[in-house]
């Protein structure tokens, strides 16, 4: 009689345990539009959330320890004119994120650390230069400023946030709708998927496909595609039949895949969250009501199938925590953030180990919040791997730090607003010096304004606390 060998792996008993019902976000009115993107962004200190809005498109930022029931006059992010399709957290600064819309523009905000007490509608820079929706954002992940945009228009463009400058536009390398793009560990390449059917592997630099893989997966719905942490391309697509299918692909030869596996049969494009700290990925499909988890090895079969997370509810979007930010004393490998139709949920994925003590197998040191690049050096050809940081003593978010646009001739690249003025008239009454006086002015009355209304926010939080000690 044959026994079964049951393959050695730390992480074979990882198990998602939802949190208890007063640390859930209630009564948030996730946005309806129609497009795959996770619609949540996490980081250490904030939740940020695409939300209805009437009149343009808007997000909500709440601190992560905000929990409970949101004020439906919570003040929302709302500077589009809109809908917004895509949100993503600067890895460098966890104050800052930016944000893509259906108005064609991207644009840049720095979130205070205190719950401002009206909308924001003033982003630090607005990047324009798509001439249709913009439904994907990524940072780079080791240079400082560089976020690379994607539309419907099916250029990507890298910008400079610092200087609110294009970099690179890459206009002639896809010829129909972008589904996904994800950088590499050091941002050298970025691998995209794409409605011709076709995955690329870029070079934006060299504004070169270096390789490239015709159906992937053979169905007609959208794919997606993530790196691993060895250069490996991780897909999830369809196959004919429309039966749901993940593969594992060697970019120097892509005419057969390391693994390819077939699934089930659903609508939901799966989205790919991939931690290459435990090479685990895990698979959320929009309106699934699970998780399914799988460890990517350099042993047959390659993507070992681990366990699913499953309850009641369909998502409707989902975050995903950076390393950083988990619970390292409670052995989290793992934290999604689940979007419901009126909430989001918070779900941890954890290790059993009877120790109390830091488990160094499970957390080998991760990238933290210092770029390991400015942006023009990338630009010139270098690269450099994450600067890493240990999270033995667990890790703690830095203060807001101001992200500061340096823009190059600012009042030479603007064009002017309303009808068109006499030279005289604008030269006497408006001189350059006036200008920037004017300029230094409305800079001072808006930190005067911040600094109201953090006191304010101070203010009534102690009302609140107060008022509940004498309940």
């Amino acid at each position: 009689m044959s026994r079964r060998v049951v393959r050695q792996s730390k992480f074979r008993h990882v198990f998602g345990q939802p949190v208890k019902a007063d640390q859930m976000y209630e009564d948030i009115r996730v946005s309806k539009v129609t497009w795959d993107s996770s619609f949540c962004a996490v980081n250490p200190k904030f939740v940020a959330i695409i939300v209805e809005s009437g009149g343009g498109g808007a997000f909500m930022v709440l601190p992560l320890h905000k929990t409970g029931r949101v004020d439906k006059n919570i003040p929302l992010v709302a500077g589009h004119t809109a809908p917004v399709l895509d949100i993503d957290w600067c890895p460098h600064n966890d104050n800052v994120i930016a944000s893509a819309s259906e108005d064609t523009t991207v644009m840049v905000w720095q979130i205070p650390d205190y719950i401002p007490t009206r909308n924001m509608t003033e982003p630090i820079v607005t990047l324009e230069g798509h001439s249709k929706r913009v439904g994907i954002l990524t940072w780079h992940p080791t240079a400082r400023n560089i976020l690379l945009s994607a539309g419907g228009d099916n250029v990507i463009i890298l910008w400079n946030v610092g200087t609110g400058e294009a970099l690179l536009t890459l206009d002639d390398l896809h010829t129909d709708l972008i589904y996904n793009v994800c950088w590499n560990h050091n941002g050298s390449l970025f691998v995209t998927t794409c409605k011709d059917k076709h995955l690329r592997i870029i070079d934006p630099r060299k504004r070169l496909v270096v390789a490239e893989r015709f159906a992937p997966h053979e169905g007609m719905r959208p794919m997606r595609a993530v790196f691993t942490r060895d250069g490996l391309i991780f897909t999830t697509g369809f196959t004919r039949m429309s039966q749901r299918e993940l593969g594992l692909w060697d970019p120097k030869n892509f005419e057969e895949p390391i693994a390819l596996q077939e699934m089930d049969t659903s609508n939901g494009v799966l989205l790919p969250f991939y931690d290459p700290d435990s090479s685990i990925v895990y698979l959320c499909g929009k309106g699934d009501s699970s998780i399914r988890y799988f460890e990517i090895t350099d042993e047959a079969p390659y993507v070992h199938y681990l366990n699913t997370f499953s309850s009641k509810e369909p998502q409707r979007g989902m975050g995903f925590m950076p390393k950083r930010g988990l619970d390292v004393s409670k052995c989290e490998i793992a934290r999604f953030f689940k979007l419901h139709e009126r909430k989001c949920e918070p779900i941890v994925m954890i290790v059993p180990r009877k120790s109390d003590l830091f488990q160094d197998d499970l957390y080998p040191d991760t990238p933290g919040p210092e770029p390991a690049l400015e942006a023009d050096e990338w630009l010139s050809g270098k690269d450099a791997e994450p600067i890493l940081v240990s999270l033995r003593d667990g890790y703690v978010p830095v203060k807001n730090r101001e992200l500061k646009v340096t823009k190059k001739n600012i009042l030479d690249s603007r064009p002017p607003v309303g009808p068109r003025r006499s030279q005289s008239t604008c030269d006497s009454n408006f001189s350059r010096l006036a200008l920037e006086e004017l300029l230094e002015d409305i800079r001072s009355l808006r930190q005067t304004v911040q600094a109201h209304e953090k006191r304010i926010s101070d203010l009534e939080n102690k009302l609140c606390q107060f008022t509940n000690g004498t309940d």
